[in-house]
């Protein structure tokens, strides 16, 4: 009866698991990255921040257009009035109504601030393009993250393959023993290896699917999807041909968007520290204004009854803050000092960066270094295994000699496995320093 179920465990788990990868279809590079740049939510709030910044830096925003207010009113006026007139007469008038109305339109617009308005604008406009390269970063950190993620499903996907053949192996290794048992070629000591040895590859294969399926719920949260997706992975790998450590440090230096970004950040603050100094400058101002009053009143002391005023007016102002108690000045020190910082923080990402791309190189050179030592020592322990298989239905080899030249072969198509999507992974770093990310193919 043991028996019984330790041949039915792993065959329904086959089962299981080639009926869901018959399910589910292959989600190709291309469409990954799709689906990312349309649906991650890292990406649409950096674009949204994008607009928020564009709208800044609009003319409606910068302060070169003019105010036009509109201005109405009215009121109404009560009063018991007594007077004397020249004759010596004395009238009254009890509850004389005066009813005001007026109306205006105000134009104000400023023809001088001190170029602070100029120098203004101009950051916004700075600002907005940092924001489109902050936009880029952002894509740049997804898309890393979700070749992280994808090229872990593929390496699972593989690696689940592996443990299912090596089920498939052992299965057959088991059935070999029973049936040399049967006829007195061996002791019942093989058969409980191989039954030992099929539960061990069942449960490593139970928790490679696991795995597998929890790194594909991460894939699908980087995708923005329903975390339930299923789907297959595309496992071959091309790296970008010709690479040179030269040309990379030299991309790096001019397309590194760390360090765009604060080369524009530099720039903003120049700017900041030209529309600081506009505190020592005149403010010139034109006004205009259309109004229309009128006043109506029915007491019979009034010298007029209705009154009915529009006119145009017009001025020109100047304004000069001789001595504002210092703070424009302080202000103006601490922007300088800001600039200074900006300074220091871009030598410190220079720094950083060139850092950077010399790692990633190394670590890109000695994964492909490794990939190819993985890739030789698969192909001697596939051809060990092959012999070994030959001399086992020989009765040449032991069932233990036959088991260790079957996990060396396992460990090499995983430890091959491994070494592969590392060495892209290396590549895919080493191209977001150098700023050529989106500048290949996956």
């Amino acid at each position: 009866m043991m028996r019984s179920i330790l041949y039915t465990l792993p065959f329904f788990l086959l089962v299981h698991i080639h009926s869901i990868q018959a399910q589910d279809k292959i989600l190709s590079k291309e469409e990954a990255i799709d689906l990312a740049l349309e649906n991650n939510l890292d990406i649409r709030v950096a674009r949204n921040t994008k607009k928020i910044d564009d709208n800044n830096a609009s003319i409606l925003n910068s302060g070169y257009l003019p105010t036009v207010t509109a201005i109405g009113g009215g009121s109404i006026d009560v009063q018991n009035t007594e007077g004397q007139l020249a004759s010596g007469d004395v009238r009254t008038a009890d509850g004389a109504e005066t009813r005001r109305y007026n109306a205006s339109v105000d134009v104000n617009y400023t023809l001088f601030d001190g170029l602070n308005r100029r120098y203004t604008y101009k950051s916004f406009k700075e600002r907005s393009q940092q924001s489109e390269l902050e936009v880029r970063q952002t894509i740049e950190n997804t898309i890393l993250q979700l070749f992280t993620v994808y090229y872990e499903v593929a390496r699972l996907t593989e690696n689940t393959n592996n443990l299912g053949q090596a089920l498939e192996i052992s299965k057959e290794r088991l059935k070999r023993a029973e049936y040399q048992f049967e006829y007195g070629q061996n002791t019942g000591l093989d058969v409980l290896n191989a039954e030992v040895d099929i539960n061990t590859d069942s449960i490593n294969l139970l928790n490679s699917r696991q795995q597998l399926r929890n790194t594909m719920r991460d894939l699908n949260l980087v995708l923005n999807q329903e975390l339930s997706n299923q789907f297959l992975a595309d496992t071959t790998v091309n790296f970008v041909p010709g690479l040179q450590m030269e040309n990379m440090h030299e991309e790096a230096k001019l397309n590194n968007v760390r360090l765009q970004i604060v080369d524009k950040e530099m720039i903003i603050n120049e700017y900041n520290v030209k529309a600081a100094k506009s505190v020592f400058l005149p403010t010139i101002g034109l006004t205009g204004t259309y109004g229309w009053n009128e006043s109506n009143n029915n007491s019979p002391l009034a010298f007029l009854i209705q009154n009915t005023s529009t006119g145009v007016t017009g001025a020109v102002n100047l304004t000069w803050n001789l001595f504002d108690g210092g703070r424009g000045v302080t202000g103006i020190k601490n922007v300088k000092i800001g600039y200074e910082n900006q300074e220091l923080l871009k030598k410190q990402i220079e720094l950083e960066v060139e850092r950077d791309i010399r790692n990633a190189w190394d670590s890109y050179t000695n994964a492909l270094f490794v990939l190819e030592v993985q890739e030789k020592n698969l192909q001697t322990n596939q051809n060990n295994f092959k012999r070994t298989d030959e001399r086992y239905k020989l009765g040449q080899v032991t069932s233990i000699e036959f088991r260790q030249a079957q996990l060396n072969l396992l460990n090499a198509e995983l430890a091959q496995s491994q070494a592969k999507y590392s060495a892209k992974l290396a590549e895919l770093q080493m191209l977001q320093i150098s700023g050529q990310l989106l500048n290949v193919d996956f």
